[in-house]
């Protein structure tokens, strides 16, 4: 292996394939390194991969990368004990090109997407940890490996090493992480024939249904459930602040099971046979929690810079994109010659002026505000499961005496008064 590249990345998730794809594919010699056995060994996400941004890099690649299904139904689920209150939209036209999301199985989908970088011409190593960066007069110049004579050099390297982001903490760029600023995700991947899957969410051949689940899945801790439809299998996972499970004292994978046998859940995944498990910390800090991005010689993508939007569970395709600005970044670098953090800094501002960064202001505020104050998941989704209980019961009672029921059961004066600004307070950080 060479000693000098132009550029090496660590970390072969979304994000390090994304920038060493459009590095390699303008010419730039890089190297992607990845400490597992194989791109996508231990990378978890919660299943959806967006189409826009990932045909951003690769158009048409939906033809033939190894998706799962195209999305055609998103349903929303608030929770509690024994009901549900679901909305969901479902519209044939994502079922068709140029689609909007899918669902996939980051094992396959990863190892694929590495492929394609190198065949654009980058060099995938595997099974090799970067311990440290290289560092040379304040400049990052290169990174150290695990392996003998494991110090490789480059003009620029980029930190995708996801979201406990070891050589990023190490150059000073964020501090240790605080549990209210990363979620622990635990999935489980459920074999079911793909029949069954169909009838039991309503789905044709070819077509995929998302389900996001609030309140009682998470137990009143900021967060939600998922289940998901691959072609043969079910994926069904939770994930929740860190700070709420030690709150608690509660494991994460109780949590799972409690999913999985509650039962509004329990009839799609009857009869599943588990095939996989898997745990991944998930940067949701937000904006608040970017840790500097551009250094001499450096730049940080993916969850190693926090891109997570936690409201819209959107990751997948932030990495991708943070990854495809670095690259634009590098190149422009490399025809000045000009490795600096002042030239680096462009990936920055490229960040914030994109949907990236936008997002990210847009929702400072909000993964904070709902962990402060749980009384949105632990009393106002069981609120409105009674309501609607109580208003779509048949039982004699006019609408009218329902209604003043549910107003009664509001509680008092002060507490009505309360219940309305908490709402104008969530409104407040949403908008």
């Amino acid at each position: 292996m060479p000693e000098k590249f132009d550029c090496i990345v660590v970390g072969a998730g979304p994000a390090g394939t994304a920038c060493a794809y459009e590095l390699a594919k303008a010419g730039v010699n890089v190297l992607l390194l990845e400490r597992g056995e194989y791109p996508g060994a231990k990378n978890v996400m919660g299943g959806v991969l967006y189409r826009k941004m990932m045909e951003d890099i690769i158009p048409k690649f939906y033809k033939e990368a190894p998706l799962e299904r195209p999305i055609v139904e998103q349903r929303f689920m608030m929770m509690d004990k024994e009901s549900a209150v679901t909305f969901s939209y479902k519209g044939l036209e994502w079922g068709r090109e140029p689609y909007n999301n899918f669902t996939v199985l980051r094992a396959k989908f990863d190892q694929w997407f590495a492929e394609k970088a190198v065949e654009q011409g980058a060099l995938l190593v595997c099974e090799t940890v970067a311990v440290e960066c290289i560092v040379e007069n304040g400049r990052v110049v290169g990174v150290r490996t695990d392996r003998p004579d494991g110090d490789i050099y480059a003009d620029v390297v980029v930190l995708a090493d996801g979201v406990n982001s070891l050589l990023a903490k190490q150059l000073g760029f964020h501090r240790e992480w605080r549990p209210d600023e990363v979620a622990l995700a635990t999935m489980e991947i459920l074999k079911l024939d793909k029949s069954i899957i169909e009838d039991r969410f309503n789905l044709e051949q070819n077509q995929g249904c998302t389900i996001e689940i609030f309140g009682d899945a998470t137990k009143g801790i900021v967060g939600t459930g998922f289940l998901y439809t691959n072609k043969d299998t079910l994926s069904i996972g939770v994930g929740t602040l860190l700070s709420g499970l030690i709150k608690h004292k509660m494991k994460p994978y109780d949590l799972l099971e409690y999913v999985k046998n509650h039962p509004m859940i329990r009839p799609y995944i009857q009869g599943s046979e588990p095939v996989e498990y898997l745990a991944h910390l998930i940067p949701e800090g937000g904006y608040h929690s970017i840790p500097k991005v551009a250094g001499h010689g450096v730049l940080v993508v993916g969850d190693a810079a926090q891109l997570v939007n936690a409201i819209h569970r959107e990751g997948s395709n932030m990495a991708m994109t943070s990854g495809r600005l670095a690259a634009e970044t590098i190149i422009m670098a490399k025809e000045q010659n000009d490795f600096s953090e002042s030239m680096l800094d462009q990936y920055r501002m490229k960040l914030m002026e994109s949907f990236i960064g936008q997002d990210l202001k847009k929702y400072k505020d909000a993964t904070h505000h709902f962990e402060r104050f749980p009384q949105y998941f632990e009393q106002y989704i069981p609120m409105m499961n009674r309501a609607a209980s109580q208003m779509f019961t048949v039982d004699g009672a006019s609408k009218w005496e329902k209604q003043k029921k549910i107003w009664r059961d509001l509680g008092s004066a002060k507490q009505k008064f309360k219940l309305a600004r908490d709402m104008m307070k969530a409104w407040k950080v949403m908008k």
